[in-house]
């Protein structure tokens, strides 16, 4: 069991390496505490729920952040995207059907982590066909909305172009794959002023609770990509922002475990009157994508 004075060390240590985007240690650091026992269940829970923030974001574990931070450093490191498009090349160059196969695996396995990779690999390679059988398949029926954005992607990477509907809750989205956002920072600015008013509430608070706020609402993004919900966001109006920014706070304290007064986040932000109906109508929109939700 570690020391009070101990664990304020490396509660401050963590805040640090998120900060410096020194994740490697981050890894190392709060798998190590998880792994002493006799600790407060509300710390651990936020260690365990930032640790698998980390993992999905570098799922080769330390060694894959390290080398991001390399790369970062201008050291000569391969990326892991790179190396996954010269395995795949290779692999084409060796069987010509090799794209077929990565087709039929997204469409038949996309929930697996080999349909997932498939689709990424399918981002390295060029041809007409494939274009159309993945447009067909996101038009001919509802999926997940995270699988529905990140083949988008795919096609988007691909240089594909043109409009496509995608069936979700009884109603089709019509988007253009040529302005579908490749990075967070892609999206409107809007996405962004969101988090600069959690940032600005949780600094004092919890520092840690940001990163997973972070997390959430660009998942929550994504998935809501083309929707309602996205238009209205986009268009920046500050209430609605405000309204957000303090579902997001709530829904992330909520996720990490513990007492939550939510009055008191509402109030933080300047929710009263009518803006409180749109706050509530946010509440709930991030509670229903978390409760059926994030896409591994």
């Amino acid at each position: 069991m570690l020391l009070p004075s101990t664990l304020e060390h490396y509660q401050k240590q963590i805040t640090i390496m998120l900060e410096s985007e020194r994740y490697g240690e981050a890894i190392e650091t709060l798998s190590f505490l998880l792994s002493c026992e006799g600790q407060n269940e509300q710390k651990r829970q936020e260690w365990k729920t930032l640790l698998e923030w980390l993992r999905v974001a570098f799922p080769g574990g330390a060694e894959d952040a390290y080398g991001n931070e390399a790369a970062l450093a201008g050291e000569e490191v391969e990326s892991e995207a790179q190396a996954l498009q010269r395995r795949t090349r290779e692999k084409q160059q060796q069987d010509p059907g090799y794209t077929f196969e990565l087709v039929n695996r997204v469409i038949q396995e996309p929930f697996t982590e080999r349909g997932q990779i498939a689709l990424e690999q399918l981002a390295y390679l060029e041809d007409a066909e494939t274009d159309l059988r993945l447009i067909q398949w996101l038009e001919s029926g509802e999926l997940h909305p995270l699988l529905q954005y990140r083949a988008l992607q795919t096609l988007k990477r691909r240089g594909t172009t043109g409009t496509i509907l995608l069936p979700r809750k009884g109603i089709s989205l019509e988007l253009d794959i040529e302005q579908t956002p490749l990075t967070p920072g892609d999206f409107p600015p809007a996405v962004d002023e969101v988090l600069e008013r959690v940032s600005d509430q949780t600094d004092h608070e919890s520092p840690s609770m940001f990163y997973f706020a972070r997390e959430l609402w660009m998942q929550f993004m994504m998935a809501s990509y083309g929707t309602n919900d996205y238009i209205v966001l986009i268009r920046g109006e500050e209430s609605e922002l405000d309204a957000w920014a303090a579902a997001l706070h709530i829904q992330a304290a909520q996720s990490l475990g513990g007492g939550v007064n939510e009055e008191q986040i509402r109030e933080a932000y300047g929710i009263t009157g009518e803006l409180r109906f749109r706050c509530e109508r946010a509440e709930k929109a991030l509670y229903a994508f978390t409760q059926g939700s994030l896409l591994r």
